[in-house]
């Protein structure tokens, strides 16, 4: 049976532009796109409240953002909920309520990544503290139905074998993977095609990050992510070969675009149409 492939767009694409959620839905809404994936925060921030910055705060009524998404014809495909597992005091309540909320807010998925390490921990600890963190994550995610998608973005999901190495940590059908095209080509230690190969029957959602050429040659090998790329179609990635291995899975995903700017928003949908 063959996949099916929806797009949708980071908030992050009118993070330069100094606009609010709500603005940016619309802006979403506008370009064509079907989904949505807004970052979440705990707490209050002056930005956000000001109206000149995208992010959501778990402390904000999810129906809220339910009845914004409804009212402008587009879904929810997950949150960008990344903490750093590595340190449960930072991630296990934010984790757990940013899960809660999206069960309510009606988006199926929460992504996150291992996050920068403690200075001062060894490996074996930081696996002990990302077990905790995750055990703790997945009981509440399979009461609401909702799934983890664990990103390669930091020190230790870099590889297909790092990546694969916290997956294992905790046997639950909550847990999955969203890949991120942009920072496992950036990483430079595997093939793009055949890391997506591999986890493919466990994706649960997909960062559409491109590369220039320019930052390739810039960074390539010596990073582990970046918070977005380009355009999709104007850097490295090879997209009709994402969108076959993805086909092939026989899952529905969304591909959540990470990119700068509306004017790049809009030819990342245009190009991706196109291929879809």
């Amino acid at each position: 049976m063959n996949g099916i492939v929806k797009l949708g767009i980071n908030m992050e694409f009118v993070r330069h532009h100094d606009m609010s959620f709500a603005n940016g839905v619309r802006k979403a809404a506008e370009i064509g796109y079907e989904y949505i994936e807004p970052m979440v925060h705990l707490g209050r921030e002056l930005l956000s409240e000001a109206g000149y910055f995208h992010s959501v705060s778990l402390f904000d009524d999810p129906l809220y953002v339910r009845e914004l998404c409804d009212k402008n014809n587009v879904k929810l495909s997950g949150v960008s909920s990344h903490t750093p597992l590595c340190k449960p005091e930072i991630s296990v309540e934010y984790l757990k309520m940013a899960i809660r909320w999206a069960a309510q807010a009606g988006a199926p998925v929460v992504n996150t990544d291992e996050g920068p390490k403690p200075f001062w921990t060894t490996k074996e600890l930081d696996y002990q503290l990302m077990t905790y963190t995750l055990t703790e994550a997945a009981m509440v995610a399979e009461r609401h139905g909702i799934k983890i998608g664990l990103e390669p973005h930091q020190q230790y999901s870099k590889t297909p074998k790092g990546l694969d190495s916290i997956y294992d940590l905790v046997s639950s059908p909550a847990i999955g993977i969203n890949f991120d095209t942009g920072n496992s080509y950036l990483a430079g230690g595997s093939d793009v095609y055949e890391w997506l190969e591999g986890v493919k029957d466990r994706l649960v959602h997909l960062h559409a990050k491109d590369i220039s050429l320019q930052q390739s040659m810039a960074e390539r090998g010596k990073v582990s992510g970046t918070p977005v790329g380009c355009a999709c179609g104007d850097g490295v990635v090879d997209w009709k070969h994402v969108i076959d291995i993805v086909k092939s899975s026989g899952r529905e995903i969304v591909f959540s675009v990470e990119c700068g700017t509306i004017d790049e928003a809009k030819r990342s949908f245009g190009h991706l149409s196109r291929l879809l």
